[in-house]
């Protein structure tokens, strides 16, 4: 307790600006995004990105055609949110592919990736050798600054999408 307050006097003689929240709003633990999303839940949206330097332009690009056309991405609620290619490259290399796509919640994004479609089909087609060194994670949105509520949609899903129609691989074994 002690730490803590030495702490607060200290930060206010050093200029830190104390929490506002009249400027910035907070939300109760209990609230939703407080944490990463939950698994039983499928009403917080996540964003599936995969990025690296392509090796092979030829394979990645017909590797991204096959997962479009799986219909995967429809089963589950996702949807690319980039074009394949950028409208300027501003700095790097044009070798280096990044997808980014939305799904409805964790639990959708992570049946897209253990269904047996992508491990046993899908995925191949960018392996053995590797046609991009990809890394692959998925985030929990962003919560929308207070200074952009009312001028940016807010984008909710107005229908589910079961992942349990999508069959899986054993866990761990692609």
């Amino acid at each position: 307790m002690i730490g803590l307050a030495l702490w607060l006097a200290f930060t206010a003689q050093a200029g830190v600006p104390v929490f506002d929240t009249a400027v910035t709003p907070t939300k109760p633990l209990t609230a939703g995004r407080a944490a990463a999303p939950m698994d039983d839940t499928c009403d917080e949206p996540v964003l599936l990105i995969a990025s690296g330097p392509v090796r092979d332009a030829a394979r990645t690009q017909a590797y991204g055609r096959a997962v479009a056309a799986s219909g995967l991405y429809q089963q589950l609620g996702g949807y690319e949110l980039i074009a394949a290619r950028p409208v300027d490259m501003l700095e790097g290399s044009a070798q280096f592919t990044t997808v980014i796509v939305r799904f409805p919640c964790r639990a959708n994004a992570l049946a897209f990736w253990n269904s047996q479609v992508y491990q046993g089909q899908l995925k191949a087609l960018r392996s053995n050798p590797a046609a991009a060194d990809v890394t692959v994670a998925i985030y929990p949105e962003a919560p929308l600054r207070a200074d952009m509520v009312g001028k940016v949609g807010d984008n909710p899903y107005s229908a589910s999408f079961d992942a349990s129609a999508v069959p899986q691989t054993p866990a761990g074994k692609p």
